[in-house]
């Protein structure tokens, strides 16, 4: 019984080590309908998980780090640049992603 808990605890380590080589990529996560693009500029969660809002939460630092930039170098608002890009990610979302309306409510584009 030892020497089952033993590998079954070891298997389960290398399950949580390796699992995050298979983190979804952005591109997967919206062919699948687990996040979409946000009027704000910043992705949204669709469909709940972990792994989702891991991917959410990285993609939106990175952007967030973008839109500061931008800002500072075109002595513009935050408020400004983010509609801005939200605009334009919404109308570069392909057909059958999500997309978020003003009302809250995710439809497909």
């Amino acid at each position: 019984m030892y020497k089952f808990i033993k590998k079954f605890s070891l298997a389960m380590a290398a399950l949580s080590i390796t699992f995050s080589a298979w983190a979804i990529s952005l591109d997967q996560a919206k062919q699948q309908g687990l996040v979409g693009e946000m009027a704000n500029g910043y992705l949204g969660v669709v469909v709940t998980s972990p792994e989702v809002t891991s991917l959410v939460a990285s993609v939106n630092a990175k952007r967030k780090s973008l839109y500061l930039d931008i800002a500072r170098k075109n002595k513009l608002t935050m408020k400004q640049v983010t509609a801005l890009a939200g605009e334009k990610a919404i109308a570069k979302t392909s057909s059958g992603h999500y997309i978020k309306m003003p009302s809250g409510g995710w439809i497909k584009k």
